[in-house]
This record gives structure tokens, C-alpha cells and sequence, in this order.
């Protein structure tokens, strides 16, 4: 074997740190970030998810050493908020909270119409990260006579169509879950639409409606005795009732719904920046968000299962919508 002359071996060696710059910079990619990242909410400040976003903003921007700016754009149903990011330059300077309700059910819902929306929540838009969930229940007025879902499945079926049940809008989560669940179950509810979810849970409390699926609005109430809480509609059972037992353990097949938070990006931001976001989601997720914020679920997914999620949520959700026939004006 002839041996390697030092005058290549220098110049080798010369050429490693341009090697291994180069394959550096193929894997993290422009430099980033270079200015402010904006991060838009498609809802005014207040509630649950306004709260996520601002400590997960908090948290990138003490890993990313650049400010991270909470920009609220309410509206049209989160449209505007998602319109606005759908339109931004796709550099990874532009971030949005993307939701359950605005990425999949407005959609869906919007579809039901025969309209359509600027935007579509699957082609213009890259998935990063799951980041929160808050969790929802069914609960009842504490006169109706039924202390599980298998008794309360066992009513409805003794009174078709009079149970009723409140939501906080015909589309909203509130009336889909629980229109799922009697699908499921095989019952008939009547449907009480009202404007608010705290309207929904004032006429619960008083007895008004029998029954109301929502968040942890309740909770206070449960533990007043005026409500009583059946099941959580999550896959598992949540931090805050714990002796609560989740809708597929009560003998709901195949029920998983909760109001979700997600990190997502312009469609056609570099792969490198989408890894990233999602290296310092879980690390910002690792570092303790999730004891300072006790009413929701905190863990982050790859953005292949949030992905995955957005797409088999929309298929699921605008079956449910056809088979019941929900359209804007009922």
C-alpha cells in the first residue's frame, strides 16, 4: 500500500473544517433566526389557548435568543389569524397556533356550506409540533339520574330525543362531541345551542339543560356537586380528575376528543427550521411549562403525527358532519 504524502495529508486537513461546515449547514440550514419571530393567535387574549402560546413563546425565546411576539388576530372563526400566517413569508419568522377548531372543524364545517375558505389547513401548512390540550367532560345537572355513561346511555334510550344537551354554537366542539358520542351510543339528544360556553354552563348548573361536554368550566362546579362528570374525552385520563375516567374506558368505542394546540408554519419553510422549532418545542415542554399551567395537557408529537392527526380529524369530523346533516343555517 503506498503511503499518503504529507503534502496531502496537509492539504486534507486543511479541507475538514470546510467539510464539516458544509455538512453542517446542510442540516440546520439558513441561518435562523436572524429578527423577531412573530407568533400569531387566532384568538383575542384571553382563555386557554392564549396562555399556551404565551408560554411556549416565553420558552422559545429564551432557547432561540431572539424576541418571540404574541400577535392575537381573532375572527371569522380563527380564519383571519390563519390567513394572516398562510400569507407570510415561509422563513420561519412567522409561526401560528394551529387548533382543533380552526384547522380542522371550521374547515370541515365551512365545507358542509358549500364554501370556501383562503386557505387549505393541509396544503398550506407545515405541522411542527403538538404543544397542548385542554381537556373536555361530559357532564350532567346533578337531577338527572345517571351516574355513568352506561346508565345515562340506558336513559336516553327510555326518553328519546328529550334529554338535552347545551353547546356553544351548532359546529362548535362542544355540539360535535357530543353528537359523536350518540352516534356512537346509538341515542337521540335534542340539541341546545347558545352563544357562549359560560351561558351553556349557567343553564346547566341550573338545571336548564341536563347535560353539557366542555372544559374545565366545570370543574368548580363538580366539586360544588351542582354538575356531575361522567368522562373525560381524551385517550387518557388527565391530571386535573384523575379519578375521571376517559369516554372509551365508560364503553364509548373510539372516542377521542379534546380542544388540541399545535405549533404550525407557512407551508415551504426548510425542513432545518421545522426540526429545530420542534427540538426546542420539547425542550421548552421538558423545562416545566407544564407545572405552571394546571388546566391543561402539555406534550409535544412529531410533525408527522400532527400531520397525520389534521388529516384524519378533517376526514372524521366531516363525516359525522354529512351523516347528521349539520349545515350553517340549522
Amino acid at each position: 500500500m503506498r503511503a499518503i504524502r504529507p503534502a496531502i495529508l496537509v492539504a486534507l486537513s486543511g479541507a475538514l473544517p470546510w467539510l464539516v461546515h458544509t455538512a453542517q449547514a446542510q442540516e440546520t440550514g439558513p441561518a435562523w433566526p436572524v429578527k423577531p419571530i412573530r407568533y400569531i393567535v387566532p384568538f383575542a387574549p384571553t382563555g386557554t389557548g392564549d396562555v399556551c402560546a404565551r408560554f411556549h413563546a416565553q420558552g422559545l425565546q429564551e432557547r432561540l435568543g431572539q424576541p418571540v411576539v404574541v400577535d392575537n388576530r381573532p375572527g371569522a372563526s380563527q380564519a383571519i389569524g390563519i390567513e394572516t400566517a398562510v400569507k407570510s413569508p415561509a422563513d420561519g419568522h412567522t409561526l401560528l397556533q394551529g387548533t382543533f377548531s380552526g384547522l380542522v372543524l371550521n374547515p370541515a364545517f365551512t365545507e358542509m356550506a358549500g364554501k370556501k375558505l383562503p386557505f387549505d389547513p393541509v396544503r398550506d401548512l407545515a405541522p411542527v409540533s403538538m404543544v397542548c390540550t385542554a381537556p373536555l367532560y361530559l357532564a350532567l345537572n346533578a337531577s338527572v339520574p345517571a351516574r355513568s355513561i352506561k346508565e345515562l346511555v340506558q336513559l336516553a334510550r327510555t326518553r328519546p330525543g328529550k334529554l338535552t344537551y347545551a353547546s356553544n354554537g351548532v359546529g362548535s366542539t362542544m355540539h360535535l362531541a357530543v353528537l359523536l358520542f350518540a352516534t356512537r351510543m346509538g341515542i337521540d339528544l335534542l340539541h341546545v345551542p347558545y352563544k357562549s360556553s359560560p351561558q351553556a354552563t349557567t343553564d346547566l348548573v341550573s338545571g336548564v339543560t341536563d347535560m353539557f361536554f366542555s372544559g374545565s368550566l366545570l370543574l368548580p362546579h363538580a366539586k360544588a356537586g351542582k354538575v356531575r362528570i361522567l368522562a373525560s374525552g381524551s385517550r387518557q385520563r388527565t391530571r386535573a380528575t384523575p379519578e375521571v375516567p376517559t369516554m372509551i374506558e365508560a364503553g364509548v368505542p373510539d372516542f377521542d376528543v379534546s380542544s388540541w394546540f399545535g405549533l404550525v408554519v407557512p407551508a415551504g419553510v426548510p425542513q432545518p427550521i421545522i426540526r429545530r422549532l420542534h427540538r426546542e418545542t420539547e425542550a421548552v415542554l421538558r423545562a416545566g411549562l407544564q407545572g405552571k399551567v394546571t388546566d391543561i395537557e402539555l406534550g409535544a408529537s412529531t410533525p408527522e403525527e400532527l400531520a397525520e392527526r389534521i388529516r384524519s380529524e378533517l376526514q372524521t369530523w366531516t363525516k359525522v358532519m354529512r351523516d347528521a346533516g349539520i349545515k350553517p343555517d340549522k
